[in-house]
């Protein structure tokens, strides 16, 4: 697949700093998923993606945490994907569309949403593919819901519907602090989570996820607001900037297959902190898991 057929699914040019690499040659691929259709709270994070570019040239391309530069990989970004506004079900196809693309040319993707509920048909061609995946899910809310107020289609029940396909047990949970009580019920049976922290629990599962594919997805408002405010759904008690950037490290341990960062919600945070973190975070990603791909 060229970089033109893929480009007919997006509508805006790409500007994550140094993202320069052709398609052909990328190994990673950066596309933005700027959907926001079902938040429940406060809505903007359709113009997460955008954001997080627009600050990205404000912090260096070199990591002094891993002694790596992006100068030294190859990565493009194609831009936001082109949605069909306030469709929900059209939008999930698209989206879905797009991830099957990618996965059948072999790059590695990073995703910027946008709400959580883009991660379900992000994930759906990598389930597929790969039967054993694991999931590494940050986030503050359990999103376990089997519907909210009689929607299936939510942010709030995203890794539910990942769940009931992937099948009980291969859903990580960090950080979770938030969810009902069914919610809670149904992730002692079905899934592993851990209340509240992130690093430590990560670290104590990390044998049990060597060996297996694995796909992160991190939602932004598992970190404290003191230091993300710029979500649709604040939580307080959440980890420190610093905790979510070594829990990035640790992951490069394992055979990730694919990653996406969600809900930065910009009107939210006219200080632009909460873009900027998910800038860092997107730049420690690509020098974690570039070197990982498949």
């Amino acid at each position: 697949m060229s970089r033109e057929k893929l480009a007919k699914l997006t509508e805006m040019p790409g500007i994550f700093m140094g993202a320069n690499a052709p398609y052909e040659d990328a190994r990673t691929v950066i596309l933005g998923i700027p959907m926001d259709y079902t938040v429940s709270f406060r809505p903007g994070t359709r113009m997460g993606p955008m954001s997080i570019r627009n600050v990205s040239d404000g912090i260096e391309e070199y990591s002094v945490y891993l002694d790596r530069d992006l100068a030294d990989y190859l990565y493009c970004d194609l831009g936001d994907l082109s949605l069909p506004f306030g469709n929900v079900v059209r939008s999930l196809e698209v989206i879905e569309e797009a991830s099957r693309r990618i996965l059948e040319d072999g790059k590695f993707p990073i995703y910027i949403g946008g709400e959580h509920l883009v991660t379900y048909p992000l994930i759906k061609p990598l389930m597929e593919k790969y039967p054993d995946l694991r999931v590494v899910h940050f986030d503050a809310h359990a999103d376990l819901r089997p519907d909210y107020s009689g929607e299936t289609n939510s942010h709030a029940t995203v890794m539910r519907k990942i769940v009931e396909e992937l099948g009980p047990k291969q859903v990580y949970q960090m950080g979770i602090r938030s969810g009902t009580r069914e919610e809670f019920l149904f992730a002692k049976e079905h899934t592993n989570l851990f209340l509240e922290d992130v690093l430590e629990p990560l670290r104590k599962v990390l044998p049990e996820l060597k060996g297996y594919p694995v796909y992160v997805t991190l939602d932004i408002d598992v970190i404290d607001p003191a230091f993300a405010p710029g979500t649709g759904t604040q939580e307080a008690g959440g980890c420190t900037s610093k905790e979510i950037i070594k829990a990035i490290h640790v992951l490069g341990d394992l055979d990730v297959v694919g990653f996406d960062l969600v809900e930065v919600s910009p009107p939210s945070d006219s200080s632009e902190r909460t873009a900027l973190l998910a800038a860092k975070l997107i730049r420690e990603a690509i020098l974690t898991f570039n070197s990982n791909k498949r």
